[in-house]
């Protein structure tokens, strides 16, 4: 599937937010998202999360240590005029405590909205498959 410009970018925006959180950026983290964020996670037990600090709790753990590698699987970006809808399968690569590799999977919706010219994140759900 071929993404046009507006959706590479937002791909790119993506992808540096997932960077950001494994890298424990909470600064980062915070100008990539609206301050009124929704989520559903599984950390949420089924709650709708609204707002940073149910997030900013997990920053203050730190970020991924050791080695470590985020893919997006089958990226499909969906524009909608100044919403984009980016979903795929998230693949972490992480070295555990005894040094041998794992993969953890999650599906993962994420919806930004384009406002003052930039692109805000204002929405996901992550789910185990």
């Amino acid at each position: 599937m071929s993404i046009d410009p507006a959706g590479e970018e937002v791909l790119a925006l993506t992808r540096q937010l997932l960077d950001c959180i494994a890298r424990g950026d909470w600064s980062t983290y915070q100008q990539l998202c609206d301050p009124t964020l929704t989520a559903f996670e599984p950390e949420a037990l089924g709650h709708l999360v609204e707002g940073l600090p149910f997030h900013q709790f997990y920053f203050r753990l730190g970020g991924v240590a050791g080695e470590h590698n985020t893919t997006l699987g089958s990226p499909h970006v969906r524009l909608m005029g100044d919403v984009a809808v980016v979903s795929y399968v998230r693949l972490n690569q992480r070295v555990n405590a005894e040094g041998r590799s794992m993969t953890v999977a999650f599906e993962e919706t994420r919806v930004w909205q384009r406002r003052e010219g930039r692109w805000w994140h204002v929405h996901f759900h992550r789910s185990e498959p």
